[in-house]
């Protein structure tokens, strides 16, 4: 009975926004979350190590283009470095990193298992956990049961641990957090249900699924379906370039199918935190219950070939010009349109596969990007061009890596030699000097 007073409490008081809400990672996915629960009125404690981050929020400078200086400025919204003012929070919301290991493609958990055990040190009766992070079926229980259950307490009756899987799409202007339906399980009945009362402040539906794995499951699954259906895409491209067709007016008339068909786009590559890990983070898992799942590995061979297949174009394009050097322009370095957000980008693949070729000189622009710094890789001779339209006959060639919706097309194609369109901005024009890519 007195359970069940505390939880009905608790439930209440989260009705009445009378909790302390804290956020764990301030990046793509943390820092819209917590502007979200203090925009409907909850107090935000915003953690991340980074103090870099921290002291521009403190100032309502925003590192997020989606994101202005005006959303910033929330009285209560506090941004910190400290874990000794995270430990105030009443809920403890994790938006964490969950990449992969370099060589091995095999989760790297080192930030979550880095956090639970600080976690650990502040832990107390009532708190309520909650994972957002990307990650494969079991991460929720294997790396915050044990640390509940050593310090004492009872998951589900004196703790509740959650996990609701991130839906951000960055620069999504159509689909906001409010609009999104959120995904929610948790450890036990009554951590379900705390869960749902959470998310249902800032989300107009919740859709409560029976455990933590399943809900897990869910973004993998959704995140796999769009890496199958982009490896499609891109593996039909290549097919429609040996037959000397065009894969974009070719989805065009498909698209207008009422039924059984939804456009998915070739394109350089795939990237962003989700969708180039998701299928390595999955087959990681369903190998360790013996079946090795060949569909889903195959999708992401494919769309982490495609860079390779986009450099083969350009060595192509380029000897017809039978030069010792070559200049080229990467047009876009953002991993897709709208945003400033290099995480996996296809084009940083690419450029990692040029810089060995000795006979390319290799400028960049992007709108939203002067700097490329990915992973702490600096790229040497790599420089930052400050576009002028007329000044782009002065390359050899154009690479449209990522089609942001500021560029002038029209300027492009009118001053450029020669242009690679690895995204279809030029697909229904008939020009020479256009490669669909």
């Amino acid at each position: 009975m007195e359970n069940y007073n505390k939880i009905s409490e608790l439930i209440l008081k989260i009705k009445n926004k009378k909790i302390t809400i804290g956020i764990v990672g301030l990046g793509y996915v943390g820092l819209p979350l917590a502007l979200r629960f203090a925009e409907v009125g909850f107090n935000v404690i915003g953690y991340d190590k980074d103090i870099i981050k921290t002291e521009k929020l403190k100032k309502f400078k925003s590192y997020i283009k989606s994101i202005l200086d005006k959303d910033l400025n929330k009285k209560n919204f506090l941004p910190t470095s400290s874990l000794k003012q995270l430990s105030k929070s009443d809920v403890i919301i994790i938006c964490l990193p969950t990449p992969l290991k370099k060589y091995s493609k095999t989760p790297d958990m080192s930030y979550i298992k880095n956090f639970a055990l600080k976690l650990k040190n502040f832990l107390r009766q009532y708190h309520i956990i909650i994972l957002e992070s990307t990650t494969y079926p079991g991460t929720t229980s294997e790396f915050f049961l044990p640390i509940i259950k050593k310090k004492g307490f009872i998951p589900g009756k004196d703790i509740f641990l959650i996990y609701s899987p991130e839906r951000e799409d960055p620069g999504n202007k159509k689909h906001s957090i409010k609009d999104i339906p959120k995904v929610v399980s948790g450890y036990s009945f009554n951590c379900r249900k705390i869960g749902t009362s959470i998310y249902g402040k800032v989300a107009k539906k919740t859709i409560e699924v029976k455990s933590l794995e399943h809900a897990e499951m869910v973004k993998l699954y959704e995140n796999v379906y769009r890496s199958i259906n982009i490896g499609l895409a891109n593996e039909m491209k290549i097919v429609c370039d040996k037959m000397k067709l065009n894969i974009f007016e070719v989805i065009k008339a498909a698209s207008t199918k009422p039924f059984g068909f939804s456009p998915f786009y070739p394109g350089p590559g795939y990237g962003g935190h989700c969708i180039p890990i998701d299928p390595f983070y999955l087959s990681w898992k369903s190998k360790k219950f013996g079946y090795t799942p060949k569909f889903i590995e195959l999708s992401g061979k494919i769309n982490n070939s495609m860079p390779s297949y986009v450099k083969d174009n350009i060595k192509k394009v380029l000897k017809k010009n039978k030069k010792k050097t070559y200049k080229i322009l990467i047009l876009g370095i953002a991993y897709k349109k709208n945003v400033d957000d290099l995480r996996e980008s296809p084009a940083i693949q690419l450029l990692n596969i040029l810089q060995k070729e000795k006979n390319l000189k290799i400028d960049f622009y992007d709108p939203y990007i002067k700097e490329i710094n990915s992973r702490n890789k600096k790229f040497k001779g790599v420089k930052y061009f400050d576009l002028k339209y007329k000044k782009l006959n002065k390359y050899d060639l154009v690479v449209i890596v990522t089609d942001h919706d500021n560029l002038n097309y029209e300027q492009i194609l009118n001053n450029s030699k020669a242009i690679i369109d690895c995204r279809g901005r030029f697909y229904n024009i008939e020009d020479t000097k256009i490669i669909q890519s």
